[in-house]
């Protein structure tokens, strides 16, 4: 009797444990991958269709939500867009493709999104949606127009360990945004699948 007390007591201090440990684990992953501009984040993610986890891993692998971010390639802002894609980008809505706009979060947060629709659009997978946004469309299509590198119009085996290493450092991101903010809203999860070699 009194060793089944002693068990059941380790297993209450056991669970109780876990859950401490849990909880204390996903606020530190909390303070590590934030939610900011989430305003804007909300309104392009309804408006092109591009999940609410993706775009926030997205920043925070291109930029950690910094907004006057500019990487050695020239690309600028929270969603790093080069003056070239966003003149591209640009050249599709109308709007005016002066790069200075890139600076500012909405702007940037707009065409990041929408550039991510557009390869939504062509290739269908997320993971190879996250290759072309950082080797370029350019790239990806000539990986594709080999069988050593295309799965049924799928991407793989990724020549580029940069590129191979964003696929999964934004794939891994997007489920983690996706685990703990919108458990309840959105399946992340379903849509990311990386068959990266």
């Amino acid at each position: 009797m009194k060793k089944t007390l002693v068990i059941i007591v380790i297993l209450v201090l056991s669970a109780m444990i876990a859950t401490f440990s849990g909880n204390i684990t996903d606020s530190v992953q909390k303070k590590l991958n934030p939610v900011k501009y989430s305003a804007e984040v909300e309104k392009y993610s309804e408006f092109y269709g591009v999940p609410q986890p993706i775009i926030y891993a997205v920043i925070k692998t291109e930029s950690s939500f910094v907004p006057d971010a500019v990487s050695h390639r020239g690309a600028i802002g929270l969603m790093q867009i080069t003056p070239d894609t966003f003149s591209w980008l640009c050249s599709k809505t109308g709007g005016d493709d002066n790069s200075l706009l890139l600076y500012d979060p909405d702007t940037n947060i707009r065409y990041g999104t929408y550039f991510l629709s557009l390869l939504h659009n062509e290739y269908q997978s997320w993971d190879t949606v996250f290759a072309a946004y950082n080797a370029g469309r350019r790239k990806v299509n000539e990986w594709l127009s080999t069988n050593e590198h295309n799965n049924n119009g799928r991407l793989k085996n990724i020549p580029y360990k940069e590129t191979r290493e964003y696929v999964v450092k934004v794939s891994e991101r997007a489920s983690l945004y996706e685990r703990l903010y919108f458990t309840e809203s959105q399946n992340t999860e379903s849509i990311i699948e990386t068959h990266i070699n």
